[in-house]
């Protein structure tokens, strides 16, 4: 069953890439068969609940690649959320809040932990996004909401 937002809301979901093989270059590691797990893990508890129309945004690196295509799913690839993102080039490249409906973007640490320190807070913080979880947030009516989190071990 497929959830749907109403055209008021604007979804974005932060996946942390799922654990990855250590070595260079950076953007050509792999996911462990861990990592693998992970993603797949988090993909069977989220694909259900993502509306049909929800815009996949995945990181070039190999390990952000990998999770996204854990879905199952189309995904587009975005090197403004790579490796070296900055919350506003997240925000650029996803359209968040402005752009309705949902988006998911797939990426790494610490961009996304500061996002979410960011958007819950309301300042930048070295916040830690687990390898493999997921974070889901709402804007209705200029407020962020945190609707869940979703973490491989717990699904």
């Amino acid at each position: 069953m497929t959830q749907h937002t109403t055209e008021s809301t604007a979804e974005l979901l932060l996946w942390r890439h799922a654990d990855a093989e250590d070595g260079m270059p950076d953007s050509g590691r792999a996911l462990t068969k861990k990592g693998l797990r992970q993603a797949a893990q988090v993909a069977q508890w989220l694909r259900p609940r993502l509306p049909s129309d929800c815009l996949i945004l995945a990181s070039p690196a190999k390990r952000a690649q990998q999770t996204a295509a854990a879905l199952d799913l189309p995904y587009t690839t975005e090197r403004r959320i790579g490796l070296q993102a900055s919350i506003a080039d997240i925000i650029t490249a996803s359209g968040w809040p402005q752009r309705k409906g949902t988006v998911l973007v797939v990426g790494h640490q610490p961009t996304l932990g500061r996002l979410a320190a960011s958007l819950l807070a309301g300042e930048q913080a070295d916040w830690t996004i687990k390898k493999g979880a997921l974070w889901w947030f709402s804007n209705r009516a200029g407020g962020h909401i945190l609707r869940a989190v979703v973490s491989p071990d717990l699904v």
